[in-house]
């Protein structure tokens, strides 16, 4: 020590920064992560096996689930509740009552079996005026006519002439010369004129007019027929 101290301040060797120990760097290098093994093609084999979902189906499972008993179709049938949305079994499909197609729009709005009040807010705007694409609060009740139709004609799809009739659309009408009433039932969304491919409109409008359910017309050059949820009256137009 005396030794070095006697010793010029030029010749006492300096130590590198390099070579300074500093904590912070220690600690930093401490807790930095290694880096991770490399696996080998037998050892990601036995990983992924270990990862993935132990899922097993029989083709007896399959066709248990597609078909369930009658007991338990009658038990799950019997815990909906009343007007409730159909319930579908694993690959089971709900066939429609009927499709109402609308001619002017050209779209579709089927109607499911038990559907009950899920239909209404679509069907408004399914039967809205195509002229002023205005839509109305239908009368819910002419889904109950156009299904009876449905099921007394084994009709698949029931093609909607008209639904609901804007003021303005119903005066335009009556302008160029339509059979178009003043104050039409279309225009408070009570009526809706219907037709059926491959049944008489005769026919479809005999059963109408047995279901008392209101105001049906006839127009057989126009090939449909008009039915509301008005005061029972029957006539013939165009």
């Amino acid at each position: 020590m005396l030794a070095c101290l006697a010793m010029p301040i030029d010749q006492v060797s300096e130590v590198p920064p390099d070579h300074l120990f500093d904590p912070v760097t220690a600690r930093a290098e401490h807790l930095t992560p290694g880096e991770p093994r490399v696996l080998s093609k037998k050892e990601e084999l036995a990983r992924d096996k270990a990862l993935r979902p132990d899922v097993h189906v029989s083709d007896a499972d399959l066709a248990r689930w597609s078909t369930p008993s009658r007991a338990a179709r009658a038990r799950r049938l019997a815990s909906r509740a009343p007007q409730s949305d159909p319930v579908l079994w694993p690959g089971e499909r709900i066939e429609p009552v009927t499709t109402l197609f609308n001619i002017w729009t050209h779209e579709a709005l089927p109607i499911l079996p038990g559907e009950g009040h899920a239909i209404d807010g679509r069907f408004h705007s399914f039967l809205r005026d195509h002229f002023t694409n205005q839509a109305t609060h239908m009368d819910v009740r002419l889904i109950d006519v156009l299904r009876r139709v449905a099921g007394k004609f084994s009709a698949r799809r029931i093609e909607v002439v008209s639904g609901y009739r804007s003021p303005k659309y119903n005066l335009m009408l009556r302008k160029k010369g339509h059979q178009v009433a003043r104050h039409s039932q279309h225009m408070e969304g009570h009526a809706v004129d219907f037709r059926i491919r491959g049944v008489a409109t005769r026919q479809v409008l005999h059963y109408v007019r047995s279901l008392h359910m209101g105001g049906v017309g006839f127009y057989p050059h126009s090939q449909f027929v008009h039915s509301d949820t008005g005061p029972v009256r029957y006539w013939t137009g165009s």
